[in-house]
């Protein structure tokens, strides 16, 4: 399975997706297509966390605090399903494996596994 998950808007998101092949992928607009329950547990099948799904760097991470609370897996799960932006993006499954987020090495990592 190739599927990427990404935001329409995020400029981030529209500069990967030109610089990667993206050939054959299943797109999903996360803003207009939130992802569901059993999308959200095959992804963290393949990462091992919610934390690592979960975007730090929300405006809304900030706007409730959620730095100075204790957060449980649960509840990373449920933030994301709550509200699209706290899926760090894009994500990419490709077979077994999923990239996450927009650093570079996950970007370089990406390239060479798709081509």
């Amino acid at each position: 399975m190739k599927k990427v998950y990404f935001l329409q808007t995020c400029d981030t998101c529209r500069r990967i997706l030109k610089e990667v092949n993206t050939d054959g992928f299943e797109r999903q607009e996360i803003k207009a297509n939130p992802v569901n329950a059993p999308q959200l547990k095959e992804m963290h099948q393949l990462s091992g966390s919610y934390e690592a799904l979960f975007n730090k760097r929300a405006k809304l991470y900030t706007s409730m605090d959620l730095k100075n609370q204790s957060l449980s897996e649960a509840d990373y799960k449920q933030f994301i399903l709550d509200e699209y932006t706290f899926l760090k993006r894009p994500v990419f499954i490709v077979a077994d494996e999923i990239f996450i987020g927009n650093s570079k090495k996950v970007i370089e990592e990406l390239k060479e596994k798709v081509g």
